[in-house]
């Protein structure tokens, strides 16, 4: 992607949705990290389904940690790798009420330490938390970052550099929200929406066309 069409790229996505946000439902900074952590490899409806019957129950530290490694399984056994995730969310949980006093860390360094969370967890924690700008490279970034040309690379921390050097300052505090919410409603994987894609101006992919 050409440097001038990049920011006509982020204003049209703007202009579509002002103000962005994850669609994982939260109300706290534990919640969101919760959230994100079960989100591996699953979906935001799937882990908000599950979310909306462990939160009510437990959304501190402590109350994760009275659950029992049953008893958080058996709220979040609908998600996948629930095993795993369980046991690291449990692990994080006695963490943060032993390094942090139940609160979750504002730091990049103290957020990579937990179990189970990684750069990808930590960047979506800090900015939609935090509102740092940071870009949490999912596999829907990874793949406009490649198509659009707007930031080419073989691994999600090349398209995470290349992002953060190319988007405009203006734009990067929401750019990872617009992106991920363009990459799943409309640049798709296996067959982008582009005829009905607002910024396909700006974009270096070119559809396939029938030949008549």
């Amino acid at each position: 992607m050409k440097t001038q069409h990049i920011e006509p790229f982020f204003a049209t996505l703007k202009a579509a949705n002002p103000q962005p946000n994850t669609e994982l439902e939260y109300t706290s900074v534990f919640e969101l990290l919760t959230a994100v952590l079960l989100s591996a490899q699953a979906t935001d409806v799937g882990v908000n389904k599950a979310t909306r019957r462990l939160f009510p129950i437990a959304n501190t530290p402590q109350k994760i940690l009275d659950l029992g490694l049953v008893g958080l399984e058996s709220y979040i056994k609908t998600i996948g790798l629930y095993r795993s995730k369980a046991r690291h969310l449990l692990q994080t949980c006695e963490m943060l009420v032993t390094l942090h006093k139940g609160q979750v860390p504002r730091t990049r360094e103290a957020l990579e330490a937990l179990p189970g969370v990684g750069r990808k967890t930590a960047n979506v924690v800090l900015n939609v938390a935090f509102g740092e700008a940071t870009m949490a490279v999912d596999t829907h970034i990874f793949r406009l970052g490649n198509r659009t040309g707007l930031a080419p690379g073989k691994t999600p921390y090349e398209v995470e550099m290349g992002l953060m050097k190319r988007i405009p300052k203006a734009f990067l505090v929401d750019a990872h929200h617009w992106l991920i919410l363009h990459g799943r409603y409309v640049c798709q994987a296996r067959k982008p929406l582009c005829w009905q894609c607002a910024v396909a101006g700006y974009c270096d992919f070119k559809p396939k066309t029938l030949k008549v």
